[in-house]
């Protein structure tokens, strides 16, 4: 395992990805980082859907008008939702759960991309959610938060920067 400020500075999305499928123990890592993750109240109440089939990608990569076309070059989809009934902090602990992925998946050596999808749809209308909803048979009662692409990575990015680090939006004490 890399130091943790190491992985923070290393992970970048990354929207390429190679034809190589993951292991059935790099998917099992990814979502024990997603289960582990904290939640409000102990409440743990995310769902995740494992998507690996190519038709199912491609029909998620449409879900929205702009910005997840991308998803089909990938592998893996992992959706990632809650439920708002039940849970009004679903969104933090889901956002919480998709970045423990994230890192997960960038100490494996893995990419990923986050592809928001709660408040995006089509031209016509229709929601992101109501498009995966049918994709998936996502019952009512769940919301999608996002979709993240997860693959081997097709291209190089480099470290974050450190000089392009925003320290004048840290404030101590007081505003």
């Amino acid at each position: 395992m890399k130091d943790f400020s190491n992985l923070v500075q290393m992970r970048r999305s990354h929207r390429k990805f190679t034809d190589e499928e993951l292991t059935g123990d790099e998917v099992k890592l990814i979502l024990r980082a997603a289960l582990m993750s904290p939640t409000s109240k102990g409440q743990r109440g995310w769902h995740f859907i494992v998507v690996d089939d190519k038709t199912d990608i491609e029909k998620l990569s449409e879900a929205k008008d702009m910005g997840a076309q991308f998803l089909k070059g990938a592998p893996l989809a992992i959706v990632v939702l809650g439920n708002p009934s039940e849970n009004d902090c679903w969104v933090e602990d889901a956002s919480i759960a998709a970045i423990s992925m994230q890192y997960q998946a960038e100490d494996l050596g893995l990419g990923s991309c986050w592809i928001q999808m709660r408040g995006r749809g089509l031209s016509d209308g229709v929601s992101a959610d109501e498009v995966i909803r049918g994709i998936l048979d996502i019952p009512e009662d769940q919301s999608v938060l996002c979709v993240l692409a997860v693959g081997h990575k097709a291209d190089e990015r480099k470290p974050q920067n450190e000089d392009r680090l925003k320290w004048e939006n840290v404030h101590i004490g007081k505003w």
